[in-house]
């Protein structure tokens, strides 16, 4: 019993270990440890107490939960006892970090909030294990599910999965003996069977939970520093921020804008909660220095300033965008102070001069572009192809021919009337139109550019510290460039040489920018020559292509068997989850697809009452008590409680239940209605 117990809790380790490249390995060891040696002592205690056999699960349990709040909760006890706050952290564990952890860059702060759920699973883990032992093969599987979910997370491939499977191979075999010295045999087979079967199913590319759309963090709705840069700039001398670096600085940003429909220019919805560390954007190859600055911000806005390539920070836990470098503090109140440390390209001037834009990138949305636009971005193009030398061709000719406003009346505004108004009229506007312009006319020509907003640094350094003030508010465009990420760019001429010290990147464009050749002399850079790749003769394999063909169109066709009822489960579960007045539409909208499913005619706008006049049955009186529901939540004014949305989900129950009565294969039927 004893080995046995051993090789179970072993089991259930190792898949809690598999979660270090999210939180890091050391931190997950400590909690880890704690609950199997606790596991391991009721286990212990079972066995010289037999009266307390019966109570094994609960022992395991309580040990388990006690030894976790004592390393890693231990901050939320009162003299060691724990409070009402180590319970409700508890349930956080089981409810709340892993959704955190998704919600998160990686690796993640090795966080008790966000850490807790690894620890809880392994717990259980070897609770369920121990109580099935009398059954080997049985105990072996809650620390397989838990395996598999690790890899859901973050899925290992190559060598170290390959290992990863010998190892808990081996845990395995424990489980099939009964002396020790015949676990050799068993161990040797399992493990080579085990190791063989990973690596020649290797999936390759890593799969992970985080890259799910519903892993993201929500998004807080706030309005857009850009529409306030004219506000910003009618009261000049107010403070936004200070910041102490050793490292040159020309710029911060807020926030950045790449979705432009005509009329408004929005953010993305990318943003996760910042880990311990993130790296440089994949997209960029060239090699990168980390610079750090300490900033103070005393006004309570959401955005706080940030640099293209954030790395760490410290003092406060900001989401993060990690393609755009914003980083957002909703819901703070007061001054804050927080270390930022970022990554700074280091770039060779001859490379950005010749380098093509990104691939990576579209060039982006303009709307209904007016009359005359592209014209004009062909004229300040040259008709040149898109590449770096093409932007800063573009940059240089919207800051000749066009000037920057000052004065009281400052014009303000960056959709298409009056972005026309000030390309093709006036020619004088402040940083927002010189900007917007700049990216409506790069994408026009097929250049990806954004939208930034933020500050320049201004030139006055007072006792090693920078103030920013309003007057140094900037919107300013960046244009993605082939292996170098986002380049910013300066049409206006309102942060070129403005700051004490350039950043590297601001040197070498600026390198680049000057050496630009008169217009008479300007050509396309070459094209970079393509690789030459070897002939190579066929090598297939057409036995094996056609068991894999056939293995694919068995497996194409259970997945079109499984996956509308699967669909239609998953799509249940959801709407449940929501709540208030979602909620109660919901369970509309699940009352109105069940009666489509089986045949009901719905046609578009169709409401509660006007489906129940073409329904029969009990089913009418439901879906009048639904409308009536509607009617509560969206128009009252009220909205809808929790037991609104349950009475709807009521309503949803008794239809189902009447549907439920038709025979076998309408029911079939519907189960498989694809609409």
């Amino acid at each position: 019993m004893r080995v046995r117990a051993f090789f179970v809790l072993v089991a259930a380790a190792v898949p809690g270990l598999l979660f270090g490249p999210v939180f890091g390995l050391w931190s997950l060891v400590a909690p880890i440890a704690a609950v199997l040696v606790a596991s391991y002592a009721a286990v212990e205690l079972c066995i010289r107490v037999p009266a307390l056999q019966l109570a094994r699960p609960a022992l395991v349990l309580v040990l388990g939960l006690s030894a976790l709040t004592e390393v890693s909760l231990f901050h939320t006890t009162l003299n060691g006892l724990p409070t009402a706050t180590t319970l409700r952290a508890l349930v956080a564990g089981v409810t709340d970090s892993w959704q955190l952890t998704l919600q998160s860059t990686w690796p993640v702060r090795p966080d008790a909030e966000l850490l807790l759920f690894v620890p809880l699973l392994v717990l259980f883990t070897a609770m369920v294990g121990i109580e099935l032992l009398r059954r080997p093969a049985v105990a072996v599987l809650p620390s397989l599910a838990l395996l598999a979910l690790s890899q859901a997370f973050v899925a290992m491939s190559g060598i170290a999965a390959t290992l990863v499977a010998f190892a808990y191979a081996v845990v395995v075999a424990g489980l099939f003996v009964v002396r020790l010295r015949s676990a050799i045999i068993p161990t040797i087979a399992v493990s080579l069977v085990a190791g063989l079967a990973v690596t020649a199913f290797d999936p390759g590319p890593r799969f992970s939970l985080q890259q799910t759309q519903s892993a993201h963090a929500p998004l807080p709705r706030t309005a857009s520093p850009l529409s306030r840069v004219a506000a910003r700039l009618s009261n000049p001398d107010a403070e936004v921020f200070s910041y102490t670096s050793d490292a040159p600085v020309d710029r911060w940003r807020l926030v950045v804008l790449d979705g432009f429909d005509g009329v408004t220019w929005t953010p993305t919805d990318r943003y996760r909660r910042l880990g311990e560390e993130i790296g440089p954007p994949p997209g960029v190859t060239v090699p990168t220095a980390a610079q750090s600055a300490r900033l103070t911000v005393p006004r309570d806005e959401p955005w706080v300033p940030s640099q293209a390539m954030p790395a760490s920070v410290d003092g406060i836990a900001p989401l993060v965008d990690q393609g755009t470098g914003m980083l957002l503090a909703p819901g703070r109140a007061g001054q804050v102070e927080y270390d930022l440390r970022w990554w700074e390209p280091e770039v060779d001037p001859d490379r950005l001069r010749d380098a093509g834009v990104s691939s990576e990138f579209a060039p982006g949305d303009l709307g209904i572009v007016p009359p005359g636009i592209a014209e004009l971005a062909r004229t300040a193009t040259g008709g040149a192809r898109p590449t770096f030398r093409t932007a800063l061709v573009l940059e240089q000719y919207l800051s000749r021919e066009y000037r920057v406003a000052t004065g009281a009346e400052l014009p303000t505004g960056s959709g298409w009337p009056q972005l026309r108004e000030f390309l093709l009229d006036t020619k004088r506007g402040t940083s927002e139109q010189f900007a917007a312009s700049y990216v409506v006319l790069a994408r026009s020509v097929g250049i990806p550019a954004r939208l930034a907003v933020g500050y320049r640094v201004p030139r006055t350094v007072v006792d090693g510290r920078t103030v920013v003030r309003n007057r140094d508010v900037l919107a300013w465009p960046e244009v993605a460039v082939a292996g170098v990420g986002w380049v910013p760019l300066d049409p206006a001429g309102a942060a070129s040489g403005a700051a004490p010290a350039q950043s590297r990147l601001a040197q070498v464009t600026a390198r680049a920018r000057a050496e630009l050749p008169p217009p008479e002399q300007r050509s396309d850079p070459p094209l970079p020559a393509a690789e030459s790749v070897p002939e190579q003769g066929p090598d297939v394999d057409f036995r094996a292509l056609a068991a894999w063909g056939v293995a694919g169109l068995l497996a194409l066709l259970a997945l079109g068997v499984i996956a509308v009822p699967v669909a239609k489960i998953f799509r249940t579960w959801r709407r449940k989850r929501l709540t208030g007045a979602r909620g109660v539409v919901a369970a509309w909208w699940e009352a109105r697809d069940l009666l489509r499913a089986h045949g009901t005619r719905v046609t578009p706008g169709m409401t509660a009452r006007e489906l129940a006049a073409v329904s029969e049955g009990s089913i009418v009186d439901d879906l009048h008590r639904l409308a009536g529901l509607l009617d509560m939540a969206l128009w009252s004014g009220a909205g809808a409680h929790d037991r609104d949305v349950a009475a709807a989900w009521t309503a949803v129950r008794e239809i189902r239940r009447t549907l439920a009565r038709r025979s076998a294969g309408a029911r079939f039927k519907a189960g498989f209605a694809v609409r």
